[in-house]
């Protein structure tokens, strides 16, 4: 999942970032409005979390630029203006939900995944053959054996599993799992894909293929 926060208190960037990356999301920040608009009409992203106010205007000109798009991904607007008159414009602006500055990151993260699931169509789970994925409790399965993941391979897993049957190029995982700074020319998503199959596979049939010079594929199986 990628998330972009569009915030200009460095701080809080540093902090919430680094508990966002533990929680397995890629995320990319923008400090304005002018950035936020730039990312958003290049990148792809699940979530948005957006503060309010910003240097060079206000976070609502953002959810009505990603509303105006069909579809766009969820807002979860962030500030420190605790009025109804503001949480009200928000959601009529188009954002999905309000958090008031200070938070806990334990509750920032469980909004997130409400958001998230939400997405999915009312569940945390997805299921492909013998796989399943609970996002909410970040928890894989292949049939009853539990995947001990890391936050990457879970990732991985997860943009795989929304694409069954589909090549996907190391360059759109590396753009959707990682974040912007990631080195295209890296073997990691390589060496995150290796040990992802390897778990995955362990006494059983390989799900995950290599198609060289295009990317992997997970295969559409069905449940035993």
């Amino acid at each position: 999942m990628r998330l972009l926060f569009v915030e200009d208190e460095e701080d809080l960037v540093t902090a919430v970032k680094v508990g966002l990356v533990r929680a397995g999301y890629a995320v990319d920040t923008a400090p304005d409005v002018a950035s936020a608009l730039e990312k958003l009409g290049v990148n792809e992203y699940d979530l948005v979390l957006l503060d309010l106010t910003l240097p060079d205007g206000d976070g609502f000109a953002v959810c009505r630029a990603v509303r105006t798009a069909s579809g766009g991904p969820r807002i979860l607007m962030l500030t420190a203006r605790d009025r109804l008159a503001d949480r009200v414009r928000g959601l009529d602006e188009g954002a999905d939900d309000y958090l008031v500055k200070p938070f806990a990151l334990p509750e920032l993260l469980a909004r997130i995944r409400a958001l998230l699931r939400r997405e999915e169509g009312g569940t945390s789970v997805v299921e492909v053959g013998e796989l399943r994925l609970d996002t909410a409790r970040f928890e894989a399965f292949r049939g009853e054996r539990p995947l001990q993941l890391t936050p990457k391979e879970f990732g991985v897993l997860h943009y795989l599993m929304t694409r069954p049957g589909r090549v996907v190029p190391t360059e759109e995982l590396l753009e959707h799992v990682w974040d912007e700074h990631a080195d295209p020319f890296t073997n990691t998503v390589r060496v995150t894909v290796g040990s992802l199959r390897r778990k995955i596979t362990g006494d059983a049939d390989p799900l995950i293929e290599t198609v060289i010079r295009a990317g992997y594929r997970l295969k559409e199986t069905p449940a035993s």
